[in-house]
């Protein structure tokens, strides 16, 4: 017997640490020894060689998300080297990136910030990275056609949002003000953790981030720590019912003591998108327009909850490679890769002229994405800092809008590539007086080529025709600094500014349209600033104020696109722009009770100077101009505004030790924006209040989820103007007038985790079968959905 213990005790040193509930692995647990400086720490499998511990009695095991332990190493033996930790479900203390670029702990940020892992992935089945933001019931998701999803966080949208992969920024010189679906370009299964900041984020991120900030890392392998290579991966199939979803997943990671490998893919078909039963009629889809022969027929649809055209395919590609170059030097090469299919704009299909389709084709061409991203981190004390963080990124965008008039020849098709450079360096360095120190400096760099063709589809014939936008190129330099003050346990200050340059050199094709110039130039700065206190109340009770400035830049979006935003308007460049200005006020608490019980709640104002909007404008002192034949009223985006945006964002959780619990979060935002004539309109950005109430249980290997998403309506008197032009995409009212009804949907989530290697994962969407539209979406949302996933991990 005590040779066999003694065998044991010299051969079976590896541990494995898993997580009490669920039973999966735990990666980057810190184990030291108190009294010595041993420390390592667990990789991706939660497995540790702790052999330099052996005979240690007092051995600490620490993950920030989990509950502390200390154990002795005979009794680690007892257990066979297995150890399980017990989850902190209520800790205030995660570890977030999103507001520094630098690993935090949460409270030490005075903003609310929401995080999405890969477990909130396996549970909820989004199909794009747009469905998985809004997953979480903090993000509202507008959607004009199936492939899309334009994120809506405290009132802004679009360009008045960033986005950040892997920390570089996503947002080029053509973001634009109307609904962007740039984030399905990222692939929900290749994404480790999404983190949002909600309110300004300007000082780290530059331009655009004014209703928050969008983080997304995606998977990274993991180097060996012990002598054997480390080999893992995963394979997913899922189908759904709502739209014939057909999807397949695969990811491989390698990983050695200096090099690491990583390889992800994904294939996904979607099939047109059938609505839900009960609803209003207005939402049905009872004709659409079918090519026939030479001519565009109206045709009747033989089910009228199929929303046609809305089929779409995409595909992804992502590879790691990792290099452990020393102890202190890393270096990591990324490429990214997404294209779908063609993607028809649904809501421009619904669209009528005269009673009839005014479109008898509309899609968007194949969206592309390519990013080559190199890291370059080193970790060692210096004089100028502790950490650095380098990046240098290449991505290259494509994208393409075609479309044409019903029975009309002339099939316009225009193309916009960008190519955005950019270089980031990161610094951290910690200073005397519990100040920590974060700052860098950024480049960024857009190339934008637009091209005009318009094509005779009788004739075959192709001709140049109009471009999107001018031939440009687009900068953006800038340092910032935050400084972090811990005046004593309970007190934080933070504190941080930014210099930004921005840069704009634009050419105008006059073939066309009658521009008074040929060159834009513009060379302007903004300074921005943010101020944060965080008082730590007890442990368990956090109350944080801060108040912040951002602002958006003009890009070519606004300065130099012609385009119809509605029937008989056009928008015309406007050279002389200066940047949005906003500020933003914020007052919030964390509170969490007894490991059971944890309460969020955010109050905000933000306002908006100097805001782009579009007004109406004149041309060579025309106030109107013939486009695509027909007579249009000439606007252009002008400085012209000022908007106000406030809110409360609250969530509770509640967990029981029995497995069981209760979550809620509820989101009221309210939003004005000053109008030509003096009057205000509601924000158009401005969702109406929404959320999503769960109940769940949670034991080992399965999780069961019962919740209801909702939001509240928008009566016609509450919609922006710029909506109630747009009466195709909206219900009725008594009175004839467009209106957005609230709804409810009550879905159904099961994850069942067979063994370490098999999982299924099943549910039921919109069990009630709603037909419902959410607020400024083109498309009606799924009816009655059944998702089947089965995943294995190797």
């Amino acid at each position: 017997m005590l040779l066999s213990m003694w065998l044991g005790l010299c051969l079976a040193q590896t541990l494995k640490i898993t997580d009490s509930q669920t039973g999966i692995p735990l990666k980057n647990v810190i184990i030291t020894h108190t009294g010595t400086s041993l420390k390592t720490i667990s990789n991706e499998k939660g497995e540790a060689d702790i052999s330099p511990f052996k005979d240690l009695n007092e051995i600490n095991f620490r993950l920030i998300s989990h509950v502390p332990l200390t154990i002795g190493f005979k009794k680690l033996y007892e257990n066979g080297f297995k150890l399980q930790l017990v989850s902190k479900s209520m800790s205030l203390n995660e570890m977030l990136f999103s507001a520094s670029k630098w690993n935090q702990k949460k409270e030490e940020i005075p903003a609310q910030i929401a995080i999405l892992t890969q477990k909130e992935i396996e549970l909820n089945n989004p199909q794009t990275a747009a469905d998985l933001l809004g997953s979480s019931g903090k993000v509202f998701i507008q959607k004009s056609q199936q492939g899309g999803g334009s994120p809506m966080i405290r009132g802004f949208a679009t360009n008045r949002l960033l986005y950040s992969v892997d920390g570089v920024r996503m947002n080029t010189a053509i973001f634009r003000a109307g609904n962007i679906q740039n984030v399905i370009s990222l692939d929900p299964f290749a994404i480790e953790k999404t983190e949002v900041l909600f309110g300004p984020g300007s000082v780290i991120y530059g331009s655009d981030a004014i209703g928050g900030v969008m983080s997304f890392q995606t998977l990274s392998p993991d180097f060996s720590t012990s002598g054997k290579p480390i080999i893992k991966g995963s394979a997913l199939s899922r189908l759904s019912t709502a739209n014939s979803e057909q999807t397949l997943h695969i990811d491989i990671a390698l990983g050695f003591k200096k090099w690491a490998f990583l390889s992800s893919f994904s294939n996904n078909q979607f099939g047109d998108l059938k609505m839900g039963t009960n609803g209003p009629n207005e939402y049905l889809r009872n004709i659409f327009v079918q090519r026939v022969d030479t001519s565009d027929k109206i045709v009747a649809n033989e089910n009228p909850l199929i929303q046609k055209p809305t089929a779409y395919n995409q595909v992804n590609l992502m590879q790691k490679v990792k290099y452990k170059a020393s102890e202190y030097l890393e270096f990591e090469y990324g490429f990214h890769y997404s294209l779908t299919s063609d993607i028809a704009r649904y809501d421009r299909h619904i669209r009528l002229k005269n009673g009839t389709p005014r479109y008898g084709e509309w899609y968007y061409g194949p969206q592309k994405w390519i990013m080559n991203v190199l890291s370059i981190n080193h970790n060692k004390k210096t004089l100028l800092y502790d950490q650095l963080s380098i990046k240098v990124a290449f991505q290259n965008f494509e994208e393409s809008r075609i479309d044409r008039d019903i029975n009309k020849p002339t099939r316009h098709i225009r193309i916009e590539k960008v190519d955005a450079y950019t270089i980031n360096l990161d610094f951290n360095k910690k200073l005397a007086g519990n100040k920590q120190l974060f700052y860098g400096i950024e480049g960024v760099q857009n190339k934008v080529t637009s091209i005009g063709n318009d094509e005779n589809i009788i004739s075959g014939i192709t001709v140049a025709g109009p471009a999107r936008y001018p031939q440009a190129d687009w900068a953006s330099y800038a340092g910032y600094a935050n400084i972090q003050w811990k005046l004593n346990s309970k007190l934080n200050i933070q504190a941080g500014a930014r210099y930004n340059v921005y840069k704009l050199d634009a050419t105008f094709d006059t073939t066309f349209y009658p521009f008074p110039y040929t060159q834009s130039n513009m060379n302007k700065s903004s300074l921005t600033g943010s101020l944060g206190l965080i008082y730590k109340a007890q442990e368990d009770f956090i109350l944080y104020t801060n108040i912040s400035t951002a602002f958006r830049s003009p890009n070519v979006d606004d300065a130099g696109k012609v385009f119809d935003s509605a029937p008989g308007i056009v928008i015309v460049p406007n050279p002389d722009l200066q940047a949005e200005q906003a500020i933003n006020a914020e007052i919030g608490l964390n509170k969490s009770f007894n490991n059971m019980l944890k309460i969020e709640v955010a109050a905000y104002y933000t306002l908006l100077n100097k805001a782009l909007v579009r007004r109406n404008f004149t041309l060579n002192g025309k106030d109107s101009l013939l486009y695509d034949g027909e007579m249009s009223r000439i606007q252009a985006v002008q400085n012209a505004a000022s908007a106000t945006v406030y809110g409360i964002q609250a969530n509770f959780e509640l967990k029981f030790k029995s497995g069981f619990g209760l979550s809620s979060d509820i989101n009221y935002q309210k939003g004005e924006e000053e109008l030509d004539n003096g009057t205000t309109s509601p924000s158009r950005h401005a969702a109406p209040l929404f959320g999503v109430s769960r109940v769940f249980y949670n034991h080992k290997g399965l999780r069961l989820e019962l919740n209801s998403f909702y939001s509240a309506s928008k009566k016609y008197d509450e919609l922006p103007d710029e909506e109630k032009a747009k009466p195709e995409i909206y219900a009725i009212d008594e009175n004839g007038k467009p209106w957005s009804p609230s709804y409810y949907t009550i879905n159904f989530k099961a994850n069942y985790l067979i063994n370490k290697t098999f999982s299924l994962s099943a549910g039921i969407e919109n069990i009630l079968d709603k037909r419902y539209r959410p607020y400024s979406s083109g498309i009606v949302a799924a009816g009655r959905n059944l998702v089947l996933s089965g995943k294995v991990r190797f």
